[in-house]
This record gives C-alpha cells, structure tokens and sequence, in this order.
C-alpha cells in the first residue's frame, strides 16, 4: 500500500514505478502513481515479458474532485453518496480513445504502460479521499463519519463526507473482453490483486467494508467494454451486509457453514472442487443466480491460501464460461464478491460471490418493476433447481 498521510515528494507522481514487491503465485506488485497524485498499481503475472520499469505519466490533468457528499435517508437509514463528477465518465468510447487501455500518442489513457493486471484510483470516485489521505493534490473532506455510531444516529437532513476509495482493477490491456476471457495465469493474477488490495484498503482510517465486483455488458449499464472490474472501501456497513449481519445473529454464527452444508446435499449444486463449491441459492431472486463459496470459514481475499487462489483461478473461470454458455453468446450478469466488514462478523460472515443476471431467455431480460424495486418483495421466474440443472448442463458443455 502506498503511504496515505503525507504527500508526494515534488516528483514522485512524475517517476515510474519504484516500489516493488514479490506478492504469492509469482506475481509482482509494482506501485506508482498517475500525474494527478493518484496510485496506480501494476501487478506482473509470474514470468511475464514485460520490462521492469514503467513509463512515466506524461499528462497534465487537473485537479482531483472535491470528496463526495452522503446523505441519510432517514425512512430506510441507509447513506446515499451524492457523487456529481460522475456525470462526466466515458461511456462506450471507441477502441482507439479506451481510456483503460496502455497509452499512446492518440490516446492519452489512465495507464502510462504496458501491462498484465492494473489497479488506479478512480478519477471520478463515490467515495474518496479522507483526513488522513489528505495531500496536496486530494484536499481533506470537510465532514468524515466519526464512527458508526454517527452514522447511526437519527435526525433529518444529516450529511457526511463520501470518504473512502473506489478503484479500477483492469483484468487485461485487450481492448473487450471479461474475467471469463482471461487465460488462467491471468486469472490467478487477479485473484492476487483483489487480495492485495484487500488487505491495504482494510487498513485505511474509516474504512468498514471492501467490496471488489466486476459488471459485465451493456444490458448492465457497464459504460466501458475494456474488460475490468472495481472495488470499493465504504466508510459504513452496506444495507446488504447489515442484513447479512442480522441473519447470523438469527440463525446462528455457524450459518455460512450450514449453508454449504445443505446446498453440497441438495439438487442445485453446480461445481465442486476441493476448496470451492458453486451453486444456486435455495431463494434466488435473479433467473441467473450462483454463489461460489470456499468450504472452510474464510473472512475476505486477503485471508485465502494460496491452494484456494490457485484453485478459484481455474473454478470461477468455468463457472464464468458456463454462464455464457447457456444461451450461446456472452451473458450480462453482476458478479458481486462479498467480503466480511473491517471491524465486525470476521468469525461469521464468510467470503463468497454472488453472481446474478437478468437474463431469463436467449432474447429476454427481467426488469425490476413495482414490487421488487418499490417494495424489495422479489418473484422469482424460474425455479432455482431448474436453473441449476441448465447451468450444470452448461459448465459441461
């Protein structure tokens, strides 16, 4: 991780890569930053060709975006960030002006060099910089939660500074593509960059939560064909995972081991493996929905070993390769990594993906309409067991 509480020295964001350091599987980690003051990461596949030092930034930019606002709403109690800068990301630009692809003199793109796997600040985050990440290019947020008991407390009209961190994961420098596209080196490349990063964005004052997620294909509002993926530090507990939260103080701390437990002796199993199991939930919601599990408790990327990388490299890409194959051409879906909280649920709350669709037939997407977008009262289309039998019909194929 790069040094959060002091700036850059006059000329570190105009030098190449110089922190280096051996991550597992052979990866390298080689850190920078972009001209702007942001970091940008570069992560080596183990053996690769590409020359150990890295182009400097040329670019001159402007400065980084004041942080974002959240605001309280106060019937549900959930935080909405207010992140107006959005408004200007690409959207669907042509191969040549990828701004996630390498640099060239056409195209003056967030990545100075050649890369395997690269992971930069956003330049237009939800959630960005905090007191202690203040330096001169990213300005301290005027108002940071002070804990989660503030982020509690009730009364109308309540605002807080958006602070936390969204990062762009580019799986490839390839121009289209997804995870499922990556060759299995590749895979295991990212793998080790989502648990790097992990556990650097855990460490962060106020942070409570890293989610790391890929969104795939136009049907899921993705703005960008470059295949890549995020994450992003939240400065409080998602709704989802306060939820989820809930839920283990209801059922029980061994909850995510009774769930693989009954899903391993059921019909809707749809991949094994010696660490890892896939499989659709008991009450899915979406007409494509698979969650892939690790057998044993684990909290989040940072704590897997390296047997269960090694192995989740190869299992995901099949369970991604089978999801496109069910109808024959690529399948848009939201493959969603969730992670226990920095601070609680460690013992409890197991890593795991959720990887849902809304693509109910070959020409057909389901909508969100009045109940499950007014009321959270979701009706299923398809039967979870038939939707595990096509899937497993698929990963075969």
């Amino acid at each position: 991780m790069l040094p959060q509480d002091s700036p850059p020295s006059d000329d570190a964001s105009r030098h190449a890569a110089s922190m280096v350091e051996e991550l597992g599987a052979g990866v390298v980690k080689r850190a920078t930053r972009l001209a702007d003051g942001r970091d940008l990461i570069y992560y080596d596949d183990p053996g690769t060709a590409l020359p150990a030092e890295r182009s400097v930034d040329p670019r001159v930019l402007d400065g980084r975006p004041e942080t974002a606002t959240m605001r309280r709403d106060v019937l549900t109690g959930d935080w909405i960030s207010i992140a107006a800068s959005r408004q200007n990301r690409a959207f669907l630009p042509p191969a040549h002006l990828d701004p996630l692809a390498p640099q060239t003199p056409g195209n003056a793109s967030e990545i100075p060099s050649l890369y395997d796997v690269a992971v930069f600040e956003n330049k237009s985050p939800s959630f960005g910089p905090g007191l202690a990440a203040a330096t001169a290019d990213a300005p301290a947020a005027a108002d940071p939660p002070r804990d989660l008991a503030d982020l509690d407390a009730p009364g109308l009209g309540r605002t807080r500074s958006s602070v936390g961190r969204c990062e762009v994961v580019c799986f490839s420098p390839e121009h289209e593509g997804s995870f499922g596209t990556l060759t299995p080196t590749r895979a295991r490349t990212v793998i080790e960059a989502w648990a790097d990063r992990t556990a650097a964005l855990s460490l962060l004052p106020g942070i409570q939560q890293v989610f790391p997620f890929e969104n795939r294909g136009e049907a899921i509002g993705v703005t960008l064909r470059h295949p890549h993926g995020q994450i992003y530090a939240y400065p409080y507990l998602t709704p989802r995972t306060q939820l989820l939260l809930a839920s283990v103080r209801r059922e029980g701390d061994d909850l995510f081991e009774r769930i693989v437990a009954f899903e391993s002796a059921g019909p809707r199993m749809v991949l094994e493996a010696e660490h890892w199991v896939a499989y659709v939930p008991f009450a899915a919601r979406w007409p494509i929905e698979v969650h892939l599990a690790p057998r044993r408790h684990v909290a989040d990327f940072a704590a897997t070993s390296p047997e269960e990388r090694d192995e989740l490299a190869g299992v995901y890409l099949r369970l991604l390769r089978g999801v496109d194959a069910l109808y024959g051409n690529p399948t848009p879906y939201i493959a969603a990594w969730h992670q226990a909280p920095v601070g609680v649920g460690r013992d409890t709350v197991r890593l795991h993906l959720q990887l849902t669709s809304p693509r109910r037939a070959a020409d057909k997407l389901k909508y969100l309409a009045g109940s499950e977008s007014a009321m959270g009262a979701w009706i299923g289309d398809i039967a979870p067991e038939a939707a595990a039998d096509r899937l497993r019909e698929a990963i075969a194929r």
